[in-house]
Parts: C-alpha cells; sequence; structure tokens
C-alpha cells in the first residue's frame, strides 16, 4: 500500500501522485478548522474518504459523523431525513423523529450529491449554514445544532447556478473550501498501486494468490480513460481475480472496452465506426443541397465531438470545456447552437 500519510486516517487511500498528495495535504489542513468544505470531482474518485478524514482529524472526531445521500430521496423525504417531523406532520407521521442535522449535533455531517436537493430545500440547508437553526417538519420550535457541513458533487455547481438549478447563495456558502478529487486518469502510476492494492485485498478474499501483472496488461490499464475511477477500476480487478486460472492477471480477464473493444450493450445496436459516421455526414450535408457543404459537415462534426465528450464528463460543462480545449462561454454557445442541453445535464 502506497499512500503520502502514515496517518491510520489515510489508510484506505492510495496514491502517491502529487494530485493526490494536494489533496492529502489540503484535507489535513482544512481539518483543523469549522469552515464548511465542498468535495468536487466525478463519481467514484473517493469523495466520502476526504469527507471521512476530515471529521477523523478534527476537533470535532470524537462526535458523530452523519452522511446522508442527497440523490436517494425524495424532496419530501429529504426534508423529514434531514430535519426531522412532529407527529401528524404527514400521513405515515406516527411519532416524532429526529433529523441528520439534530443527530449530527457536536460532530460532523456530510452531504452527498447535494447538486440534486431541490430549490425549496436549498433555502432551508442555507439557513442552517448560515444561522445554524430549523424547524423540524410540522414544527415551530425552532432547533439550534452545532455540526460541521462537508457537501459533495459530482457535478459543476457553477453550472447548475448559471443554468437555474442551484441558489448563488447557497452555492458561496458551501464552496468555503473547495477540495477537487482528481479523475483516476490524472493520477499516473497511482492506478497501477490501486490495482496492486485491489489485487491483494481480492486474493485474500477469495483464498488465492496475488496475480501479477503483466506489461501489455499494465498498457492498457494507463491508457483506458475509466469514467467510473476509482470505483469502476475496484470491480474489474475483483472480476479478474475471480475469473483468473493462472497465477497472471491477463488481458482475456479484462472487459472488452478496457481493451479498446466497443462496450457490449443489451439491447443497442454496436456503435458506428468512424467511416460510416463520416459517410453519413456527407450524405447528408449533399442531401441538404447546401452550398456549403464543408461547413455542413464540420457543423455536424462538432455537434457529434461535443455531444460524445459531455456524455464522457457526465454533463460537467467545465470539465468538457477543458477537454476540447474551449472556453466555458463558447461551449455554452455550441451547446445552445446544436441544442445538446439534455447532455450537458
Amino acid at each position: 500500500m502506497v499512500t503520502v500519510d502514515d496517518s491510520p486516517v489515510f489508510q484506505d487511500m492510495i496514491g502517491d501522485s502529487p494530485a493526490m498528495r494536494e489533496v492529502y495535504q489540503l484535507t489535513r489542513q482544512v481539518a483543523e478548522s469549522s469552515a464548511t468544505v465542498l468535495l468536487t470531482g466525478e463519481t467514484g474518485t473517493g469523495k466520502e474518504l476526504i469527507a471521512e478524514a476530515i471529521h477523523a482529524l478534527s476537533p470535532r472526531s470524537t462526535g458523530p459523523y452523519i452522511r446522508v445521500n442527497c440523490g436517494a430521496l425524495s424532496e419530501n423525504l429529504l426534508e423529514s431525513e434531514l430535519f426531522g417531523h412532529v407527529k401528524g406532520a404527514f400521513t405515515s407521521a406516527h411519532e416524532n423523529r429526529t433529523g441528520r442535522f439534530e443527530a449530527a449535533h457536536g460532530g460532523t455531517i456530510f452531504l452527498d450529491e447535494i447538486n440534486s436537493v431541490s430549490f425549496k430545500l436549498q433555502v432551508k440547508l442555507l439557513r442552517v449554514l448560515q444561522q445554524q437553526e430549523f424547524e423540524r417538519v410540522g414544527d415551530t420550535k425552532t432547533i439550534r445544532v452545532d455540526c460541521r457541513v462537508v457537501a459533495a458533487t459530482n457535478r459543476d455547481l457553477l453550472t447548475e447556478v448559471e443554468e437555474g438549478r442551484f441558489r448563488e447563495d447557497l452555492y458561496y456558502r458551501l464552496n468555503v473550501v473547495p477540495i477537487y478529487l482528481p479523475s483516476l486518469s490524472e493520477r499516473g502510476d497511482d492506478i497501477i498501486r490501486l490495482v496492486e492494492h485491489f489485487l491483494t485485498i481480492y486474493a485474500k478474499k477469495n483464498n488465492k494468490t496475488p496475480l501479477q501483472l503483466t506489461p501489455e496488461v499494465t498498457s492498457h490499464l494507463k491508457s483506458h480513460a475509466w469514467p467510473g475511477n476509482v470505483r469502476e477500476l475496484q470491480n474489474y480487478v475483483e472480476r479478474a481475480v475471480v475469473l483468473a486460472n493462472d497465477q497472471k492477471l491477463t488481458l482475456d480477464l479484462l472487459p472488452g472496452h478496457v481493451r479498446g473493444m466497443s462496450p457490449i450493450r443489451v439491447g443497442r445496436k454496436s456503435g458506428r465506426d468512424l467511416d460510416d459516421l463520416c459517410t453519413e455526414f456527407v450524405n447528408a450535408a449533399i442531401s441538404q443541397s447546401t452550398d456549403n457543404i464543408y461547413q455542413s459537415v464540420v457543423s455536424m462534426v462538432e455537434k457529434e465531438l461535443i455531444s460524445q465528450v459531455l456524455k464522457s464528463s457526465q454533463g460537467v460543462q467545465t470539465r468538457t470545456a477543458t477537454k476540447l480545449g474551449i472556453n466555458r462561454n463558447t461551449l455554452h454557445k455550441k451547446i445552445d447552437e446544436y441544442g445538446l442541453e439534455e447532455e450537458a445535464r
């Protein structure tokens, strides 16, 4: 196992890349304060582990650590979950219930997928952050709490603000200390360190000898984009250990798309290759009887490119713009021009 910190708090965080060193350093530094922290990054990058580390390294470490997945509940259920309710507040409220903010008093509350919270609840969250008080659902009694808030999102909240889905005042109240969790593709040799770590874990769980990496597999692992990041890598390593009949991690144990093949999608036609796609664009431009076939084809290619990069970036426009090498304002205009609002969400 390779980490940049000997503290047991970081024992589940594998990596020695410059990007992860920065995360560890900032985590330790911010943990000592009481500031609200906003964790950003793609899904599967380890935001929950960092939230736990912030709590464990903080003066509140002896207090409760409460996690809430805001994206897993409807608006009404989430409001009751966060703030509690009194008996009779709604049909199924048969008794008083303590909310997660009350339960986190003296400790830390981790709000995962904060971008999914409705506008109504965003107002209530803002009040808790600013004044540390709220009322249970169906009650008028004000409850005061003392808890630290750590929030996480895999979306670009500034984009959510610009598109009217997230309150600007709440964004700035959450974004006191932002910590960006790098994607696996930004972490260099950490990929191999993680693979070796997971090989050891799953070999032990399955009573097998740890598999040995081959140069061919190492090359494919390092070149894959890993859209699911560490979580995706972990799943594929476990699969390889379970299926292996030899002592080596060979290429055939990895999914086809990691080996450079198109992913198999049940119920969908196989993807079009580049030649077919280009032919389709050219034929479409000719059929439009336009005087500027070149510009027409270029526009079609640009639209397809932006669409695919948006999808691979999970709709995060800042990351999409960076990958495309254009500024975010230009990307906004292109999204509007090509009608790609759905992909941008």
